[in-house]
C-alpha cells in the first residue's frame, strides 16, 4: 500500500493556482522530499494531505494510509508545520505529554524521557518552553511530531533554526524513525540534505510537478553534462578567467577552488580538455551528472547569470 496518493488536485487561492493538477504517489517506508522555490505550492499540498486545507471542489483525490483525506487529527499521522508553535508557559515535559495524549498515546513518559536524552535536551525537561533558544525548541517540536510513533510523519523544513550538529542529530532521528516502519515526508531547500536523505524527490514549480523519482532517475534525465575541473590560476585570483569563452560551455559556477562546467548539447568533453590543457595545468578534470542543486537552478532560475559564484 502506497502511504500517501494525490491524483489530479488543484488548489486556488482567489486568481492564485497555488497547486495545479497534481498528481504523485509516495510508497509506503520511504523518505519522500519536496523540494521546490518559495511560494512553489509545497506547503500548500502538504496542509492538503494533512487535511488542514482542502482541494478545490471536484477537483481530485487524495488519499493517506488508505483512506481519502478528512480532516487533520488522524492518530496515525504527525505533522510539524513551518510555523513553528509551542506552549511557551509549559514546561517541556508537560508539552510533549500533551501532544502524545492528542495522538492517543497515553502513557508516554518513557518515549519522552529516551527521545529528550537522544536530542540533548534531557536537562530542559522541566523549563518552560519559554526559556528554550529557538533551535532548543524546534526540537522540541521535532520530538512531539514524533513521539506517538506515527504511520505517517510529514515534516516542513525541519531543519530550520539547526546548527549543523544538531541537523545531524535531527537527520540521524528522522532515519530511525523510518527504519522502524515510518514513511516520511519532508520539505526542504537544502539540496544536499535532500540528495543524501531520501529514496524518491519531488519537485513543484508555479504549482504544478516537475521532477518526481530516485536521484538517480532524474539525474540520469539531463546526462553527463556537468565537468568538474581545478585549474592552476597563474597568480590570478578568478580562475574564471581561464575557463572563460571555452567551446562548448554555456555556464560555470565558480565554488573556488573547483569549478563546474556545463556543457551544451552535443560538446565533446576530451576537446574541452585539450583547449584547457593549452590554457593552463589541470589538477582535477571529472564528467560528472548534475547535481541536484544545479537540476534545481536549471528548473527554478534558467535566464540567470552564466558564471554563478557560490
Amino acid at each position: 500500500m502506497d502511504a500517501v496518493e494525490i491524483k489530479h488536485v488543484t488548489k486556488t487561492y482567489g486568481q492564485h493556482r497555488a497547486v495545479d493538477d497534481l498528481s504523485l504517489t509516495v510508497p509506503a517506508g520511504s523518505v519522500y522530499g519536496f523540494i521546490g522555490p518559495n511560494g512553489s505550492g509545497k506547503t500548500t499540498t502538504l496542509r492538503m494531505t494533512m487535511g488542514i486545507i482542502y482541494p478545490d471542489a471536484n477537483s481530485g483525490l487524495i488519499s493517506v494510509l488508505g483512506q481519502a483525506v478528512v480532516g487533520a487529527a488522524r492518530d496515525r499521522v504527525s505533522y510539524l508545520p513551518e510555523e513553528r508553535g509551542l506552549y511557551k508557559k509549559m514546561k517541556v515535559r508537560d508539552v510533549l505529554q500533551f501532544a502524545a495524549r492528542l495522538k492517543g498515546c497515553r502513557d508516554c513518559k518513557k518515549e519522552t524521557e529516551q527521545w529528550l536524552d537522544r536530542l540533548d535536551m534531557a536537562d530542559w525537561g522541566e523549563k518552560k518552553v519559554e526559556a528554550l533558544s529557538k533551535g532548543m525548541a524546534q526540537k522540541i517540536q521535532f520530538i512531539a511530531a514524533i513521539i506517538s510513533k506515527p504511520d505517517l510523519l510529514i515534516l516542513d523544513e525541519p531543519f530550520t533554526g539547526l546548527d549543523p550538529v544538531n541537523t545531524n542529530v535531527v537527520r540521524d532521528a528522522i532515519l530511525d524513525v523510518r527504519a522502524a516502519g515510518t514513511t516520511v515526508i519532508f520539505s526542504t531547500h537544502d539540496m544536499g540534505v535532500a540528495e543524501e536523505m531520501c529514496d524518491f524527490i519531488f519537485m513543484i514549480f508555479k504549482g504544478c510537478k516537475v521532477l518526481d523519482g530516485t536521484l538517480e532517475s532524474i539525474q540520469d534525465r539531463y546526462g553527463a553534462d556537468i565537468i568538474r575541473v581545478r585549474v592552476d590560476t597563474n597568480g590570478s585570483s578568478d580562475p574564471t578567467r581561464i575557463l572563460a569563452d571555452l567551446p562548448g560551455i554555456e555556464r560555470i559556477n565558480d565554488f573556488g577552488n573547483l569549478q563546474e562546467l556545463r556543457m551544451s548539447a552535443g560538446t565533446d568533453s576530451q576537446a574541452v580538455l585539450r583547449t584547457l590543457v593549452d590554457r593552463a595545468t589541470v589538477r582535477h578534470f571529472e564528467l560528472a551528472k548534475p547535481s541536484l542543486h544545479d537540476i534545481f537552478v536549471r528548473i527554478a532560475n534558467p535566464d540567470e547569470a552564466e558564471v554563478i559564484h557560490e
